[in-house]
């Protein structure tokens, strides 16, 4: 009966009376392909020998560059936001950075701490210089105020010495 069906009618009739049946799709399961996804997440399966990529091809350069400008920056802005850096440092690292002076966050906070201390440094060093003027200052105001006590008592000694030495 099935070999003699030569019209789409007599298939029709063969499907409803379910001689003909269709066939169904072959499972193309993605439960490994999510497993592996899963594991290259974790670094697994990205070694030298599963890369065909040049270094380039796989992330370029200026994405790489792109990236680290972007994270300079934002670090420079939430510094000089929290006053931790004045704007005058904001802008020479700012610059600094753009030139490819530093190669990552940390060193560029390693930087700014160094700079903040040596700044610290020469305004203590600033302040006990001028400390140390004020007192010499001072010190040199009373020596000469006591050798002028000096001279006018030596001087009204010599007077008294006179009037005594006339009567």
């Amino acid at each position: 009966e099935i070999a003699n069906a030569n019209s789409r009618q007599n298939i029709r009739k063969l499907i409803k009376d379910g001689l003909v049946i269709k066939k169904p799709v072959a499972v193309h399961s993605r439960s490994r392909v999510r497993k592996n996804d899963e594991a290259r997440r974790k670094g697994r399966h990205t070694g030298h020998g599963k890369r065909k990529g040049t270094k380039d091809a796989r992330t370029s350069q200026k994405d790489l560059w792109i990236k680290r400008m972007r994270v300079l920056r934002r670090l420079l802005k939430r510094y000089r936001e929290a006053k931790k850096i004045d704007r005058h440092l904001y802008h020479e690292l700012y610059l600094k950075a753009k030139g490819n002076v530093f190669k990552n966050k940390r060193v560029l906070m390693e930087y700014i701490h160094k700079r903040k201390a040596e700044r610290a440094r020469t305004k203590m060093l600033q302040d006990q210089a001028e400390a140390r003027r004020t007192r010499v200052k001072e010190a040199r105001k009373r020596r000469e105020e006591r050798q002028e006590i000096k001279k006018k008592e030596m001087r009204e000694a010599t007077l008294k010495e006179e009037e005594v030495a006339k009567k």
